[in-house]
């Protein structure tokens, strides 16, 4: 026996699963993990794909809650793999006795703890946001629920202006229903996109007929002698037709359990850039965890499946004693919206200088510098363009706006070109 297979845990327990407690689990296997490991789960149904819930779900009709085409593997692959799913609440956790608790009192050791607990919706804080047919959405359970109700609604109103809220009010204009999207800020995915790209999806949701009402404020969810949801009512005095409502208005990392543990929280978990939490026998991933970005040095929390999956399989590694230390990758997203999608490569956190590749209105990437150096580039339509900047931003490649401004200039061109160089280089080496 190695040295590194006497180091390994002897079980691993990992609490949550979904995109990144299930790639955990199956990453563990893969590395050659022979010790044991459990998946523990607070939903009823197989680990399952969760981007899909906010886009063609909602449209299908042929979908059940926990359907085959959404599982990431059939219940045989479990069995295989020597994966105990198990279906609980935890409720604790004893970092003495390395031990989790469940809702129904079962107890499970752990030699290490992978803590995968996501994040759930914020709700709305006034009044009527318990009636009838107001609906967030997270679980494959929230999105049966509102795809019955949006099944049946004329008026839906989205209260947040995400990639989340966007993308159920393409889906439910594509139904037939008619969509106001009310945000409190100055633009949509204010958070996440430049002015240029919100302009465009700005452009592409009124297009399509959407109303969007920016600066406003919801302060009460009215009701019908029924108990269902009537109308969305606005600070300012206006009151919108509403048989659905739709609260998409961020999440809140769920960082209770380790809180109680007194594992250290802030805005989610913190961890180290190996991942590790506080205590050496306990690790954070994925949308509960706030890791250090290597580019930027700065403490960050991302809710996506790419980070979810990164997360996961550098834990993986380092249970099973593979040589990479730290958690470096470049952060990716994509979202679809009607015909178009957007796909974003890097992290910005704050840029001075924006440069437009593209020259057409529906398709155009938008890179964005901060000090001269590339910091993210979002393609709208322009796949191409996406790939070639994942290729350079994640291999640290210089690139300044006045290089993008040159006549000609494509971003695979530019890839291209230094790999040339470098293959040059690489064959005038004696």
């Amino acid at each position: 026996m190695t040295a590194e297979a006497r180091e390994q845990p002897a079980s691993v327990v990992i609490v949550g699963a979904g995109q990144g407690g299930y790639q955990a689990a199956a990453s563990l296997r893969e590395h050659g993990y022979r010790g044991r490991v459990t998946l523990i789960s607070a939903e009823d149904v197989l680990p399952y794909e969760r981007p899909p819930l906010s886009k063609d779900y909602l449209k299908a009709t042929g979908h059940a809650q926990g359907d085959e085409q959404l599982w990431l593997r059939p219940a045989t692959y479990y069995v295989r793999q020597s994966i105990d799913l198990v279906g609980g609440t935890v409720t604790g956790i004893d970092t003495g006795a390395r031990t989790v608790r469940l809702a129904d009192g079962s107890t499970y050791d752990y030699g290490h703890l992978v803590l995968a607990t996501g994040a759930r919706p914020r709700t709305l804080d006034v009044p009527g946001a318990e009636l009838r047919g107001v609906h967030t959405l997270r679980t494959a359970k929230d999105a049966s629920a509102l795809r019955a109700s949006l099944a049946a609604a004329q008026y839906a109103v989205v209260v947040g202006a995400g990639f989340l809220g966007l993308e159920f009010a393409a889906a439910a204009r594509e139904s037939g229903c008619e969509v106001t999207v009310v945000e409190a800020l100055d633009r949509p995915l204010a958070r996440a996109v430049s002015a240029r790209t919100a302009e465009h999806f700005t452009r592409l949701h009124r297009r399509a007929g959407t109303q969007l009402l920016f600066g406003r404020r919801v302060v009460a969810l009215r009701g019908d002698r029924h108990g269902s949801v009537a109308a969305v009512e606005l600070a300012d005095g206006r009151r919108l037709p509403a048989d659905l409502v739709l609260v998409a208005a961020g999440v809140t990392p769920c960082a209770e359990l380790a809180a109680a543990a007194r594992l250290p929280v802030g805005d989610g978990i913190t961890v180290d850039a190996r991942l590790f939490t506080g205590d050496p026998h306990i690790s954070a991933i994925g949308d509960c965890a706030a890791f250090p970005q290597v580019r930027s040095g700065k403490r960050m929390r991302l809710e996506s499946v790419q980070n979810a999956v990164g997360h996961a399989r550098l834990v993986a590694e380092r249970l099973t004693g593979a040589p990479r230390a730290h958690y470096e990758e470049l952060p990716w997203f994509w979202s679809d919206q009607f015909d178009t999608t957007v796909q974003i490569a890097g992290h910005d956190d704050g840029h001075d200088t924006e440069t437009v590749l593209g020259d057409g209105p529906d398709a155009f990437s938008v890179l964005l510098f901060r000090g001269g150096d590339l910091r993210a580039v979002e393609s709208v339509n322009r796949p191409a363009d996406h790939m070639a900047a994942r290729r350079l931003l994640d291999h640290g490649t210089q690139l300044s706006p006045w290089e993008v401004a040159a006549p000609g200039f494509t971003l695979k061109g530019h890839l291209a070109r230094l790999r040339g160089r470098s293959a040059a280089a690489d064959r005038a080496v004696p």
